[in-house]
């Protein structure tokens, strides 16, 4: 107890130390010590990017916020499972999709609802934007509502896509998931999830090309 008495004072008094500690120490530090802070420092670091993602999955704010925090009670119940020399990021969407998954099996009335945006910056690894790959410039917030229009098409198209390929396409276009880190949190081969991102444009392209996107 006098012990994260002092380190809430020494927060207090200047920068946070463990700011500079990466994914990996922050979650084997917690893992070892049940440190509240070192757990507070990693759920700041992904609240953002990985309430977004479940945001997106799930197609409600609310039922994000509930399968947000049932993640980290999962990594809070589980953090003793974490191999060291593993990536966090991954086992991190592992969690969160899992936990999705089976949100949506209690809750079946409810549906993906909408992909808001579709970028990562491109790697060897990494497949791009989906607009890119659907032949379409980049978006401009500044071109309004035909680009709302644009989008809403294009989110149309990937709700209508297969479970097992929207989980694909929003890993590696929405989150920018590099193809051995999606094959990780979806428990693949890094070639079955080439395969099913092919199969997935395929239907994309299909389904774009039936409909008059405005220019």
């Amino acid at each position: 107890m006098n012990g994260t008495i002092e380190q809430l004072r020494v927060r207090a008094q200047g920068p946070n130390p463990l700011v500079s500690w990466t994914d990996e120490k922050l979650l084997l530090s917690y893992r070892s010590d049940r440190d509240s802070l070192v757990f507070e420092e990693l759920v700041h670091r992904y609240e953002k990017e990985l309430f977004g993602y479940l945001r997106h999955y799930l197609g409600d704010a609310q039922m994000a916020e509930d399968v947000f925090q049932q993640t980290f009670l999962q990594v809070h119940l589980k953090c003793g499972q974490f191999e060291p020399g593993r990536q966090v990021r991954p086992w991190l969407y592992t969690i969160a999709t899992n936990q999705a998954i089976d949100f949506q099996r209690r809750n079946r009335r409810h549906r993906l609802d909408s992909l808001n945006r579709v970028a990562s910056r491109s790697t060897e690894e990494t497949a791009g934007t989906l607009v890119e790959l659907l032949g379409g410039p980049e978006p401009d917030p500044a071109d309004g509502a035909e680009s709302a229009e644009q989008y809403d098409v294009l989110r149309r198209a990937v709700d209508a896509l297969s479970e097992a390929s929207r989980q694909v396409v929003m890993l590696i276009y929405f989150q920018g998931l590099k193809y051995r880190e999606a094959a990780e949190v979806l428990d693949m081969p890094v070639g079955t999830v080439k395969s099913r991102l092919h199969i997935a444009m395929q239907k994309l392209t299909e389904s774009l090309s039936r409909v008059r996107l405005p220019h």
